[in-house]
């Protein structure tokens, strides 16, 4: 491993993306040092963190050289020459999209939607952070590419599927990363790694060149350390393509922050969804969660004690979209090498993907309607991200497919309803176990309630400043 300047690895590492997109306006920091730095850092930690696939340091740095030009010239963009990281599942143009499998793909000729709307913003994208074989699993490793660690405790996974983005945040590499989710991919690494990670509404961002990800379930967020952070990038990544299928009304997620929600109905639901497996919360998780209402309560709202019950069908309509949706990747992938289990999920998808796919997606309105019943009472769910802390990192390696599916539901039982809703879910920060693992809590709301969920997320924030708790550097 090469660091090319050893004394600017620490640098730009304490500043946000708010902040370090002011400094870069400002004058006080140039482009090419804050994208240079974050590529020593991802250079310095990626023999232990592994945060990334692809790292693109000649691009990049001619990106922000071009990035101080504009800003020469008097240009002015929300992330001009700012450094951010996508994950592997998103195209960026001149890179490959491996989706966390081996084997040689081809590079892609455009950027995601998602990556343009970044880059028109002024963003300067560094590198592709590590995922799972096509987002499966709440843990970042394959054999491809080794195991992406959590910077709070080596020895435990990130999470997943969005891991490296999360590792990558959480560890001062990029103030923010780009990340996406499925049954829980951006809000449970945010959680196991205590940063903020927003599950935006359904088609919030664009996710062409596909019209939608894996059939509905998976959306596009951000991962920061706080609200405000992840706020502004949902902003710059947010909009439709003309060909996807689902483009709610736009928002304007910044607007949010620090605007007061109001006394707010909040149910505290520690029910774990309808799962075929044994799964437990967490004592310690559990008491996090818990802490999290008292202090809603300190601030004003009603938080009543109030389970949510999700049904059998929310789970019938899940499963034939997540496992469609895996042959539906794996099949438009030739070439690839992946582990056993994916190449498993991958032949039930193709029995699922037929009657029992399209009746799982005619189950949708019901579902909203029987849910949305539920917020006739209340406006905010107030619930567990995850039903433990971080498992060990090799903990899912050479297990068989029932194993993993029962250590998977077990540590994640909480997250995929909402993909099935397509709502919006962000997880916020609920401190940490006895032993120095960060926990995470889920803001739950109804269709397009971004706003409101940020605005109370916010508000949590400013009394429990979560951000200030820092894992020590990685260099």
């Amino acid at each position: 491993m090469t660091v090319s300047d050893p004394a600017r690895v620490p640098g730009t590492r304490e500043l946000g993306l708010a902040e370090l997109a002011a400094a870069i306006a400002g004058g006080a920091i140039t482009s090419t040092t804050a994208v240079g730095g974050a590529l020593d850092r991802i250079d310095a930690t990626q023999g232990t963190l592994n945060a990334f696939r692809i790292v693109r340091r000649e691009r990049a740095l001619a990106e922000a050289a071009e990035a101080d030009r504009r800003l020469a010239a008097g240009e002015r963009l929300p992330l001009l020459g700012v450094p951010v990281a996508v994950k592997d599942d998103t195209d960026v143009a001149g890179e490959p999209t491996a989706f966390g499998c081996g084997g040689d793909f081809a590079p892609k000729a455009q950027d995601a939607e998602s990556v343009r709307r970044l880059r028109a913003a002024g963003a300067v994208i560094v590198g592709k952070t590590n995922t799972c074989e096509l987002g499966q699993w709440p843990f970042t490793s394959a054999a491809w590419f080794g195991h992406t660690r959590n910077p709070w405790d080596r020895t435990r996974t990130p999470g997943g599927s969005s891991g490296g983005a999360s590792a990558a945040v959480a560890a001062g590499l990029v103030p923010a990363a780009l990340g996406s989710d499925g049954a829980g991919s951006i809000r449970i690494p945010a959680a196991w790694t205590n940063l903020v990670g927003i599950k935006p509404q359904r088609g919030r961002i664009s996710t062409w060149p596909e019209p939608e990800a894996f059939y509905g379930l998976t959306v596009n967020g951000p991962l920061a350390r706080t609200v405000a952070d992840a706020a502004l990038l949902l902003d710059a990544a947010a909009g439709p393509h003309p060909g996807d299928l689902h483009r709610p009304e736009p928002i304007t997620a910044s607007d949010a922050v620090g605007r007061d929600p109001g006394k707010l109905r909040i149910a505290l639901s520690l029910r774990i969804p309808f799962t075929a497996t044994r799964t437990a919360l967490d004592p310690e998780v559990e008491q996090a969660v818990r802490r999290t209402a008292d202090t809603l309560r300190a601030l004003g709202h009603s938080v009543t004690v109030a389970d949510l019950h999700y049904g059998i069908l929310v789970g019938a309509s899940f499963l034939p979209r997540s496992l469609a949706g895996i042959r539906r990747v794996h099949t438009r992938m030739p070439g690839l090498k992946v582990d056993p289990r994916t190449t498993a999920n991958a032949r039930i998808g193709r029995v699922l993907d037929g009657p029992a796919l399209y009746a799982a997606r005619h189950l949708e309105p019901l579902l909203h309607s029987r849910i949305g019943r539920f917020f006739r009472g209340y406006d905010v769910v107030l619930a567990p991200t995850t039903a433990t802390p971080a498992p060990r990192a090799e903990e899912i390696d050479g297990i068989g497919v029932n194993a993993t599916n029962n250590l998977i539901t077990a540590a994640c039982p909480y997250t995929w309803p909402w993909n099935v809703l397509g709502w919006p879910s962000i997880n916020v920060p609920a401190g940490f176990t006895d032993t120095g693992l960060p926990v995470g809590a889920q803001l739950m709301g109804t269709a397009n309630s971004e706003p409101l969920l940020i605005s109370l997320a916010a508000q949590l924030e400013s009394e429990l400043q979560w951000h200030r708790h820092r894992p020590d550097p990685w260099w």
